[in-house]
Parts: C-alpha cells; structure tokens; sequence
C-alpha cells in the first residue's frame, strides 16, 4: 500500500506526464504538494523501488512505468467531466435522425478521433435485423463485373468478383434466382440459405453453376463477416513516442492492417469499459487500448480507442462511457 504522500506524487506525475512527455523532477512536485524536494526525491526512490516509476537515462526526473499508469488506473483516477465543446461534437452525431446506428458509432468514433489525437476501431456483427433487399450486378468488361448488396435498412456494399468463360446471361439468371428465393433473409443466415436452398436446385438453372455459387457464397461470406473500422490510423503519427521512431510506427501500423488481431479486441465478455496497458493487450506493448461492448437490440460490437501508454485515461474512459449510454438508450 502506498502512503497518502506517495499516491499525491504518483498522481501528479502520471497527469504531468501524460500532458507534456518529459520526465517530471522533484522541484515541481514539491511545489505542488507544498513539501521539501528532498522529500519528494525520497518518495519518488520509493516509487521507483516499487516498479511504479522509471528514471531516464537523460533527465533526473521520472516517468510513470507500465505498472504505474495501471496503478493510477486503477487507484488514483477521477473521471474527467466532458467539456461543452466536446458534448455538442458528439450530440450533433447522436441526434441525426437520419443516420444508422453503424454511421451514428462510426461519425461518433471519428469525432474522438479528431478531438483526442487518438486512433478510434469499431468492431461490429451484422444485425439480425438487417435483411437482404437485393442484389444486383454491374459488369465492368467481360471478366469483371461489381457485385452489390442492399439491405432493407439501406446499407449497401459491393464487391468487384472476377468470372471466366460465364456469360453475363448466366450471372443475371444466378442473381434473379438469389433475389427470388432469399429476400428478406436476415443477413447473418443468407450463407445458409445460399448453402441449403440455391447450391441444390443452381444447377437446374444456370451451367456454370459451380463457379457461379462459389463466387457469391465468398461475396455474401465477406459481407456477413465481423465489420472492422479503424478511424484516424495516422494520429499515431502526432504522438511524440512514435514520430520519432519509425521501426514503431510501422509496427503499430502493421498490426492495425490485421484484421485478425483487431478482432480480439472483443474477446473479453464483460460489458464494463476496459483499459489494457502495454502488454495487456494484443496490439502493441508500446499502446493503450480502452474498449467496451454495446449492445442495442439485437445490434452488439466493440468500440476501443488506441493511444500511446501516455493516454488521457480520465478523459477516454468518460467519452467511451458517453459513447456508450447514447449508443444503448
């Protein structure tokens, strides 16, 4: 257990590191906390002995550790009350009425991004609600030809497919035979659909069925499979531990391009905001990720925000609990 003392010191240089990133001495806490810089130097040892603060090799100063910002976490925060400015941001968002509940999270996250410096990811499944309206192709040239998806809550994704040797008569009668028989499906059973009603009686209807049928099962695969948006990627870049390291940033890029790693974000269950720092979580020992689940009828995803381990842990973790209220009221 820290002492009353100890955790004022680590508090003060957690919240002083986190808005300027350079090792906090002695002299400024003491003026602070109205004490001796010998006492705060002694204090500040103790810290260090107990893992929570580091020393630099270039300043007298230190810096929080990995296990400092989790103890701050964890014991020292206060949740930053969100300004008017920020409020009124996110309110033009949550009260367009005209916006789907994907679009209202996705212009939300975006906001966050731009306000904070941080890079925004929403993960999300494809709704139950939402239902297969149509589908429709658009050859480009006699191989390629752009495959759209419309719901009936007025999402619409296309895919570019390459088809060799069918002719367009053949993709039509497919399509036709998809419109006729799947509409209304809900979209996260339309692979079932595919598999059990039109693979037996496709090749009844068109020759090329069995290049035709894979070609869509792959195309309405991809659309039902888990959404992943990363919003503001290169706020990395603005962070002054990254923009000076480019063998990090790449790193830190690379992993947010996998598709695989971002979708473990939400493997934690508890629908409480989460925070993992460094090598608590799966990204990048070198980030913070803060996450929580939402759930909105039978809507549900993960929206997390991405920062240096020098994060604005009282403010994030208020925006995401926003974020969250507004999501699910």
């Amino acid at each position: 257990m820290l002492s009353e003392r100890q955790n004022k010191i680590l508090k003060l240089i957690v919240e002083k590191y986190i808005k300027n990133p350079v090792p906090v001495g002695s002299k400024v806490i003491s003026k602070t906390i109205n004490c001796s810089s010998a006492t705060v130097r002694n204090e500040m040892g103790e810290l260090e002995k107990q893992g929570l603060l580091e020393k630099t090799h270039t300043s007298s100063g230190r810096v929080p550790s990995e296990a400092g910002y989790r103890y701050y976490v964890d014991n020292l925060m206060e949740l930053k009350k969100m300004n008017g400015e920020d409020m009124l941001k996110l309110q033009m968002v949550f009260r367009n009425q005209q916006l789907a509940l994907s679009d209202v999270i996705t212009k939300s996250l975006q906001v966050i991004s731009d306000m904070m410096n941080y890079t925004t990811v929403v993960l999300g499944s494809k709704s139950h609600e939402n239902l297969l309206k149509k589908v429709e192709v658009i050859p480009i040239d006699d191989e390629n030809l752009t495959v759209i998806i419309v719901t009936d809550k007025g999402h619409v994704e296309h895919k570019t497919i390459k088809l060799k040797d069918v002719s367009l008569e053949e993709v039509e009668k497919t399509v036709s035979l998809i419109n006729n028989l799947i509409t209304g499906t809900p979209i996260d059973e339309v692979g079932k659909k595919l598999e059990f009603e039109i693979k037996p009686i496709i090749g009844n209807y068109v020759k090329q069925h069995e290049q035709l049928y894979n070609v869509f099962y792959h195309v309405f695969t991809d659309f039902t499979n888990q959404e992943i948006n990363v919003m503001g990627r290169n706020k990395m870049l603005e962070q002054p531990e990254f923009s000076t390291n480019i063998e990090k940033i790449k790193n830190v890029f690379n992993k947010l391009d996998e598709k695989e790693i971002l979708s473990n974000i939400e493997e934690d269950d508890d629908n409480n905001i989460k925070v993992y720092i460094g090598n608590e979580n799966n990204i990048d020992s070198d980030v913070t990720v803060i996450q929580t689940k939402f759930k909105k009828g039978n809507e549900e995803g993960t929206i997390a925000i991405i920062g240096p381990k020098r994060m604005e842990y009282d403010r994030v973790v208020g925006l995401l609990d926003y974020m969250k209220k507004n999501i699910e009221r």
